[in-house]
């Protein structure tokens, strides 16, 4: 393609919900892909109402079901892990994009204090029921409320979902303390995944992921913030799950096996180029 801003990098199609057609359009500035066109704050909850999203219901309908929630709760420990490597002294822990509160449970059973925002009704009230409630949104009052209150704060694959970009990460930058630290998951469009599947590449999920990173595109947008991406962790596990969906878009079926061989194909490529499917990102504040 001919990457010069606002060119079309590729055209997707919604396929959990509306059917509609969307761009992906090249940002030159980040190095990095927006949905276009964007929905407007009022019609976009609407693009969220399926069983099919599971991060909001919990569902176990399907062996698919079933195999991502075991995948998901190994995952949990994991995150929890790569969090106490960084700080190892367990203090205030806020999670945006908390879905139905499984990460923030598992880290309150771990000693930390706990906090999260999920803007969908049915996750807060599935996350309530669990004993974590949530706030819908992170209003002006409640930043300033917390400037410089959390020592961690998480995005499980949610900074691509954020309506205002530059917005959310003013937000972070003021709430996290000095040297705290960002955890942002996020899938890569650069990888093999990404290319082998093109526009039925179930992570460019549009409408509901907004804007589409690569490593380079994160590293842009922090620094210029005063804050520094200090570790990528691999999410392997990602590579497998996007496939299984990309094959179910493109071909109308799972196929299992061909699922497995090309996340087993995108791991493997990207042992030497480095472009995972999926990462977590580990951030540090260096300054306000």
């Amino acid at each position: 393609m001919d990457k010069t801003e606002n060119s079309v990098y590729l055209k997707c199609k919604d396929h959990t919900v509306s059917g509609e057609i969307f761009s992906l359009l090249w940002d030159e500035k980040y190095k990095m892909l927006r949905t276009y066109p964007a929905p407007d704050a009022e019609k976009l909850p609407a693009y969220y109402q399926s069983e099919d999203y599971i991060s909001h219901t919990d569902s176990k309908r399907s062996l698919f079901e079933k195999v991502y929630h075991l995948v998901k709760n190994y995952a949990l420990k994991q995150k929890l892990k790569y969090i106490l490597s960084e700080n190892p002294e367990k203090g205030k822990l806020l999670d945006i994009g908390a879905g139905t509160g499984d990460f923030l449970n598992v880290a309150k059973n771990d000693g930390w204090k706990v906090e999260g925002i999920e803007p969908n009704a049915s996750a807060r009230k599935r996350s309530a029921e669990k004993g974590i409630p949530l706030r819908e949104h992170s209003d002006a009052s409640f930043v300033e409320e917390n400037i410089s209150g959390y020592d961690v704060i998480t995005m499980w694959h949610v900074l691509e979902h954020v309506p205002d970009l530059e917005m959310q990460l003013r937000q972070i930058k003021k709430m996290l303390k000095d040297n705290g630290t960002l955890f942002v998951a996020v899938p890569n469009f650069r990888s093999f995944d990404a290319s082998h599947y093109g526009e039925f590449w179930a992570a460019y999920d549009v409408p509901r992921h907004l804007w589409h990173f690569s490593s380079e595109t994160m590293t842009l947008l922090f620094e210029e913030r005063g804050m520094k991406v200090i570790r990528k962790i691999p999410m392997k596990f990602d590579a497998f799950y996007v496939s299984l969906l990309s094959e179910k878009y493109k071909t109308g079926k799972m196929n299992f096996f061909r699922a497995f061989y090309t996340g087993w194909r995108s791991n493997q490529k990207a042992l030497r180029s480095g472009e995972y499917s999926s990462f977590i990102y580990v951030i540090k504040q260096l300054n306000k």
